[in-house]
């Protein structure tokens, strides 16, 4: 960060694992960190070895997003970068505001915290928004936006895999929306990785992840934190291309995608029903 004043970079999920491994490597750099999480235990204790100030939201309850964004605004005059990094693969449970657990906490949560925003990540010109998504949106993806609850057809799996292709869409449809006012959005995979997002669902993925033998090859907190470091302090249009996904710091080629995650009319209409489901403008 040579040359320029510290970016103000707001990091969800960051009591543990990616979230964190990434406000502590950008907090080394010299960045102004915040530090966003659910537990309160965690997030302080992240927060304070690293002096950065914490809050903390439960996406879960949306109406805990909106007083988030109400903090953030009042405490924040400027925000270079917003990463949208909490997320999980949950059993079957709907939140208090009636959603899919999964589908909220991965998409519409932050799908209402990025609409709040908004203008202050316009206003500080260049802003990024950087969504951690997954390949599992390829594995496991099929979204229908007339049933995004999954009620007609759910499984661990596909709820997770339609949550992870909606960050994609939504980053897609954030860059064509709001790039003319200087905001670029950006998805990526950050491997797979050894962290406890996984722990609570009926998934298969819990064998995986929850297995200390199979855990010894995934990748660790710091190399995927890694991932979005690079993202936040990166250049769009010179290090990275704005409306994109992307895999090990490079444009993942189409062929390794979900087909979905380029229908443009898909987009649009996904963003159109996530503003009414959360209740902001669309």
């Amino acid at each position: 960060m040579a040359g320029r004043e510290p970016q103000t970079i707001i990091i969800t999920g960051a009591g543990d694992g990616i979230g964190a491994a990434a406000a502590k490597q950008l907090a080394e750099r010299g960045e102004r960190v915040v530090v966003v999480g659910r537990s309160a235990a965690k997030t302080a204790a992240v927060a304070d070895k690293i002096g950065a100030p914490h809050h903390l939201a439960d996406f879960a309850e949306l109406a805990q997003v909106r007083a988030l964004a109400d903090e953030l605004l009042e405490a924040y005059p400027k925000i270079d970068v917003l990463a949208n990094n909490a997320g999980g693969i949950f059993r079957r449970e709907s939140t208090v505001d009636g959603f899919d657990k999964t589908l909220q906490v991965n998409h519409l949560a932050p799908f209402l915290l990025t609409n709040l925003l908004l203008d202050r990540l316009a206003d500080a010109g260049g802003a990024k928004v950087i969504a951690t998504s997954s390949i599992g949106a390829r594995l496991f993806g099929h979204l229908d936006v007339d049933d995004l609850n999954n009620e007609r057809r759910w499984s661990a799996n596909k709820s997770y895999g339609d949550a992870k292709l909606a960050n994609i869409l939504f980053t897609r449809e954030l860059h064509r929306r709001y790039h003319d006012r200087g905001i670029a959005a950006v998805s990526f995979h950050p491997g797979n990785v050894a962290t406890a997002f996984a722990n609570d669902t009926s998934s298969v993925l819990a064998l995986v992840f929850g297995n200390p033998l199979t855990r010894l090859s995934l990748d660790s907190p710091a190399k995927a934190g890694g991932k979005l470091v690079w993202l936040a302090e990166g250049t769009p249009g010179q290090t990275w291309k704005s409306g994109e996904f992307y895999d090990n710091n490079k444009v993942s080629p189409r062929w390794k995608m979900n087909r979905q995650s380029f229908d443009d009319n898909l987009a649009a209409r996904l963003w159109e029903r996530s503003a009414v489901m959360t209740g902001v403008g669309g």
